[in-house]
């Protein structure tokens, strides 16, 4: 075989490598995404029914694995076990695209959102942006599921939860604008940069304590939390837009929500409580400690502090809003609008103006 053989045959295995190399790189941000969001859930479940039994004085889930730790993990192989039941005269194709339109944009928010300072799978400079987009396509699954059911109490579910979405939406987006104009980003790791520079008293929840509070109670609304869990109100709507849906599809379901509620916690962390930053302790003060030029073992533990203190954070907003679910009762549809466009809107408004008025004075 000639030079020129032995050149086009290492010209195509180096070919057929950089094909696989590029396939893996892009398959693994996808499979890291949905192990690690799938073991949130399962922590989330179970943490939920403990402290749920917690509050209410009773055990719990005890006997599938220590502590019941494995009764998730036992919940979700049922529903993979169960029949897919179709509603005879509903939409077959529009009742299985339901579900998946329901859980994929919540799970492209995780791939904008940093638990560290190299720990971000997407950094694309408009994550924010990219998440308010995003996070406004969930809610058309509903309602296609509540209209492909062909049921009365699930159509009304699903024009419940339309409504609720746009309602709380744009409270939301507005409270995340006044956080992206105080940081002067759309990208959440400048977002936490600017709030670690001063340890505790640089987070956003002291500069933006109105907008802070207006967050919490709009993502408890878009998540479809108790207190404002109207699209599926049992007494009301038997289960709303799930009624007609099981095994798996049922699931995705279950999976969305408590992806959902996963995400808006994470985002509570970086936008108001300082991400990935230690509490009290300003990034400058750590980096010679914990990210030495050659120190890969110091650049671990680094990583590690980061993602806990993300976490911890992140678990803050979920046991306040497991807490809430069994403290306040379920409010009536009218004053769920009305909180929403009547409160919220002029609040986070007033807010933001507020907030454009003192950058410019001040800067």
């Amino acid at each position: 075989m000639n030079p020129a053989s032995y050149q086009r045959a290492d010209s195509a295995a180096y070919s057929v490598m950089e094909a696989i190399v590029a396939l893996l790189w892009t398959t693994l941000p996808i499979l890291i995404v949905v192990i690690g969001a799938t073991l949130g859930v399962l922590v989330i479940v179970w943490l939920e029914r403990k402290i749920s039994a917690g509050v209410q004085q009773r055990m719990g889930p005890e006997f599938a694995g220590p502590l019941g730790m494995l009764q998730a993990l036992a919940d979700g192989f049922k529903l993979l076990l169960k029949e897919d039941v179709l509603p005879s005269k509903g939409d077959a194709w529009l009742f299985s695209l339901g579900p998946a339109i329901v859980v994929i944009p919540v799970l492209l928010t995780y791939f904008v959102i940093p638990f560290g300072r190299q720990m971000i799978l997407g950094d694309i400079g408009l994550g924010v942006f990219f998440w308010i987009a995003v996070s406004s396509i969930a809610p058309i699954g509903l309602l296609v599921s509540g209209y492909a059911s062909n049921n009365k109490y699930s159509f009304l579910g699903g024009l419940r939860a339309a409504a609720q979405s746009i309602s709380y939406e744009i409270p939301l987006a507005l409270c995340v604008l006044s956080i992206c104009l105080l940081s002067d980003s759309l990208s959440p790791l400048e977002i936490v940069e600017r709030q670690s520079s001063l340890g505790l008293l640089g987070w956003n929840m002291w500069r933006q304590p109105v907008g802070f509070v207006a967050f919490l109670i709009a993502s408890l609304a878009e998540c479809e939390r108790l207190p404002f869990d109207l699209p599926e109100a049992e007494e009301e709507l038997v289960a709303g837009y799930q009624t007609e849906y099981s095994g798996i599809k049922f699931g995705l379901f279950y999976v969305g929500s408590y992806l959902n509620l996963l995400a808006a916690s994470l985002l509570v962390a970086v936008l108001y409580l300082g991400g990935w930053a230690v509490p009290g302790i300003p990034t400058a003060w750590l980096e010679p400690l914990l990210a030495p030029p050659e120190g890969l073992t110091f650049q671990v533990a680094s990583g590690l502090i980061s993602l806990a203190c993300t976490l911890l954070k992140a678990y803050g907003f979920l046991f306040v809003a497991i807490l809430t679910r069994w403290t306040l009762p379920r409010v009536r549809i009218d004053q769920l609008l009305d909180l929403g466009w009547k409160f919220l809107l002029p609040i986070s408004l007033g807010n933001l103006l507020l907030t454009a008025c003192c950058k410019l004075l001040f800067t």
